[in-house]
C-alpha cells in the first residue's frame, strides 16, 4: 500500500497562516498533539464501555519521548487508532474534526463533551517546529492493517504501509533548526507540566508520569477547596493572604483539562484575580490565540457566570456551617468585599453572607449588624452610624472613649476597605460609616444632647490661646468643647470626609483633587 497526493485545503500552504496567526506561542504544538492522543485514549475507553469493542484496554497512556541525535520528539498513545481512509479524512482534510461524525454515532453516550477529538488545525500544529511529521497508527477495527503517513510542511503527503503492531499512534516530529530548544529534557518536562497537569489520562515522559491528583498540603503549598459550577466551570480556589497586590498567572483557563493560557484579565472578574485557581470549561477552543479569547462568545459568558456561580457556593458554604465560614473569613473577606465594590451582581448575593467584624472580634452579616447598633447608634436624623477603625493600635484611646459611651466599633482595616466603606454608605439606606478617630466620641453621633462647657468665655479664651501658641505647624485649630467627663482632656482629630478623600486619592481611588490638599486638623478640648 503506497499512495501520494495533496491536503486538501483552500490555499497553497496554510502552514505560514498557522504560524503566524493561529498560536501565538510555539509549544502549543505539544499540547494539541498530547491533547489529540488523550482523546484517542478517552475513545477506545468509551467504545469499550458501549460494547463497540472487546479487545483488551490495557492502562491508558500517553508517552512523549525525545531523541536529541535524532532530533526528534515523539507522542505515542494507546488510544483507537486510524486506518488509511480515517487518515486521510481526519489528516488531510485540514480543519475537518472527525470528531463531530464519532459524537453524532454515539451521541446518546453519556458526557460526549469529553470525547471530542481534535484533529485538523490542531495537528497541523507540528509543524511550527517540525519540518517533517510521520504517523505510524494502527486502528482498533478487526483486521486493520498499519498505515504510515509523512509530510514535510508543503500540501504533498505519502501513505504507506506501517509497522506499529499494537492498536494506537505514534507521532514523530523531525525538529527544524530554529525549534531544537524543544529537544531538550527540561523544557518539553516543563510544558508538559503546564498543560497536562489535570489531563484525564496519564502522560508518561521518562521516568515522570503526569496525572491528575487532589491538592496536597505540602510544604509552602497552601491547603485547596473545590468549588464545583455544574458541568461548565471547575475552580480551585486555595487559602489567600489578606494582600490587595494583585498578581499575575494565579488563575490558570483550561479546556477539557488542557491548560490554555494564565492571562485571563477580561477572562474572569477582575476581583478573583486574587486569588489562585482552575476555570476549566468545554466550550473554550484549542487551537486559537490568546487574543482571540477575549471575543469569543462562550468566554465572555464565563465572566458573569462564575461570579453567580462563586456567590452562591459561598452562600452555600455559609448556610450549611457559618462557624467554618466565619474562620475562613479572615482570607476570603477580602475578595468578597473587592467583589461587593466592583460587581453589582456579586453584591446582591454577597450582602448574605459577608461580614462585619468588629474590634471586640465578633461577626456579623450586615442585617445582623444593622439591628446590633440601631438603637443606640441613630442620629438625630435618623441616620444608624457605624463607627469603625482602620488602626486598633494607634486608635485604641478612640476607641475605648467609644465604647465607654456604649458604642461599637467595627474592624476595617484591610487595603480595600476605604472603598468598602463609601460602598456600603451607598448601597445601605440611612446609614454612615465614621472613623472612630474623626470626632471626639460624644460628637461621634449627633444626638442633640450637648454637654455645655464648664469654662466662662475668658477661660476658653485663656485656654485656646495655650494651645495655639504651642502648635506651630499649620493645619491645627484649635477649640474648646463641652464633653462628658469620662472623655480624653485633648483630642486632635481629622473631618471624616476630608481624610477618606485624601486616603482614597492615596490608593489611586480617582480623588487626586482631594490627594492636593493640605491637611487639617482639629483639636477638641474637653471644657
Amino acid at each position: 500500500m503506497e499512495e501520494k497526493g495533496s491536503i486538501s485545503i483552500h490555499t497553497e500552504n496554510i502552514f505560514p497562516i498557522i504560524k503566524k496567526f493561529l498560536y501565538s506561542d510555539n509549544e502549543i504544538f505539544l499540547r494539541e498533539l498530547v491533547s489529540n492522543a488523550v482523546d484517542a485514549v478517552q475513545k477506545i475507553k468509551r467504545l469499550a464501555a458501549l460494547g463497540q469493542y472487546n479487545g483488551e484496554l490495557g492502562n491508558p497512556l500517553v508517552e512523549v519521548s525525545v531523541d536529541s541525535e535524532a532530533k526528534t520528539i515523539t507522542i505515542t498513545d494507546n488510544g483507537l487508532g486510524m486506518t488509511a481512509e480515517e487518515i486521510k479524512k481526519y489528516i488531510n482534510q485540514v480543519a475537518f474534526s472527525g470528531a463531530s461524525e464519532f459524537v453524532e454515532k454515539f451521541k446518546d453516550a453519556k458526557d460526549a463533551n469529553e470525547i471530542i477529538g481534535k484533529f485538523g488545525l490542531g495537528f497541523y500544529s507540528a509543524f511550527m517546529v517540525a519540518d517533517l511529521v510521520e504517523i505510524q497508527t494502527l486502528s482498533y477495527q478487526d483486521g486493520a492493517e498499519a498505515a504510515r503517513w509523512v509530510c514535510d510542511g508543503s500540501t504533498e503527503f505519502e501513505i504507506s504501509a506501517g509497522n506499529r503492531t499494537t492498536r494506537g499512534t505514534q507521532i514523530i516530529l523531525h525538529i527544524n533548526a530554529e525549534s531544537e530548544e524543544f529537544l531538550e529534557k527540561s523544557k518539553l518536562e516543563g510544558i508538559l507540566d503546564k498543560y497536562g497537569k489535570f489531563l484525564p489520562v496519564p502522560i508518561k515522559f521518562g521516568t515522570k508520569t503526569e496525572q491528575e491528583a487532589d491538592g496536597e498540603d505540602e510544604e509552602g503549598k497552601p491547603k485547596t477547596k473545590s468549588v464545583e459550577v455544574d458541568n461548565i466551570i471547575n475552580t480551585t480556589f486555595p487559602k489567600v493572604k489578606n494582600d490587595f497586590d494583585m498578581q499575575r498567572n494565579k488563575i490558570k483557563l483550561f479546556s477539557r483539562q488542557v491548560f490554555i493560557t494564565d492571562e485571563v484579565k477580561d477572562i474572569v472578574p477582575e476581583f478573583l484575580m486574587l486569588l489562585h485557581g482552575v476555570i476549566d470549561s468545554p466550550d473554550i477552543p484549542l487551537n486559537v490565540s490568546r487574543s482571540f479569547l477575549q471575543a469569543d462568545s462562550n468566554v465572555k459568558k464565563i465572566n458573569s457566570y462564575i461570579t453567580k456561580k462563586v456567590a452562591d457556593k459561598l452562600q452555600e458554604l455559609f448556610n450549611k456551617d457559618r462557624k467554618g465560614f466565619e474562620e475562613k473569613w479572615g482570607d476570603i473577606g477580602l475578595f468578597v468585599k473587592y467583589g461587593m465594590v466592583s460587581e453589582d451582581k456579586f453584591n446582591d448575593k454577597a450582602k448574605d453572607f459577608a461580614l462585619l467584624n468588629n474590634t471586640k472580634d465578633e461577626l456579623f452579616t450586615l442585617n445582623e449588624y444593622h439591628e446590633k447598633v440601631k438603637d443606640f447608634q441613630t442620629d438625630k436624623n435618623g441616620q444608624v452610624v457605624y463607627i469603625y477603625s482602620n488602626d486598633p493600635a494607634k486608635q485604641d484611646s478612640f476607641i475605648q472613649s467609644a465604647n465607654k459611651i456604649g458604642y461599637d466599633v467595627l474592624l476595617m482595616n484591610s487595603p480595600i476597605d476605604n472603598h468598602f466603606v463609601q460602598h456600603l454608605e451607598q448601597k445601605l439606606e440611612k446609614t454612615a460609616l465614621k472613623r472612630v478617630d474623626s470626632s471626639v466620641a460624644s460628637k461621634l453621633i449627633d444626638k442633640d444632647d450637648n454637654v455645655e462647657s464648664v469654662l466662662t468665655e475668658d477661660q476658653s479664651k485663656s485656654v485656646k490661646e495655650v494651645f495655639e501658641k504651642a502648635i506651630t505647624k499649620p493645619g491645627y485649630t484649635v477649640e474648646i468643647v463641652g464633653l462628658n467627663p469620662e472623655e480624653l482632656p485633648v483630642t486632635v482629630t481629622m473631618d471624616e470626609f476630608m481624610r477618606r478623600m485624601k486616603d482614597m486619592a492615596a490608593m489611586g481611588g480617582g480623588m487626586g483633587f482631594y490627594g492636593n490638599m493640605p491637611d487639617s486638623y482639629k483639636v477638641a478640648i474637653n471644657g
